[in-house]
């Protein structure tokens, strides 16, 4: 059996986001929304929403229960900081907590993950399926050289 650890995770990612676009419901907020205070611009990707909840299910899948406060974390970058003398370099910068809790939120109504009380999200059964069946799909889709460069 085929699990996600099996295959690139960009390919899962990508097949998943194809999967996700009809049951998830991008809000109307975010044509105007930044996915973290290091960001200039809110996302160009048509299927940002699709693509970013695909990501979400499978780092909540591999770092089970994780919560909130730790894929802000993930989903973070680096924005230049400065002072009254100049350039003072790079600071860390968390990613949208309003972005990652909205998707979290549509993907436990979709009975894609679920919260344990106190811990964070965890993945569920059908998630994990999910996932499952996606990589198997991506698997059999890819071809034996492609696949030969992630080994």
């Amino acid at each position: 059996m085929t699990t996600m650890y099996d295959v690139p995770a960009d390919a899962l990612i990508e097949a998943l986001a194809d999967d996700l676009s009809d049951r998830l419901e991008e809000p109307e907020w975010m044509i105007v929304t930044k996915t973290g205070n290091s960001k200039e611009l809110p996302p160009e990707q048509d299927d940002f929403w699709a693509t970013r909840g695909a990501s979400l299910l499978r780092k909540v899948a591999d770092n089970e229960p994780i919560g909130i406060e730790r894929l802000s974390t993930m989903y973070g970058g680096s924005k230049a900081g400065t002072n009254r003398y100049g350039v003072s370099g790079t600071h860390r910068e968390d990613g949208s907590k309003k972005v990652i809790r909205t998707l979290l939120q549509q993907l436990e109504d979709e009975d894609l993950i679920q919260t344990r009380e106190g811990q964070g999200r965890a993945i569920t059964p059908e998630g994990r399926s999910l996932l499952d069946d996606t990589a198997g799909e991506v698997m059999h889709d890819l071809d034996r050289p492609e696949l030969e460069k992630y080994a």
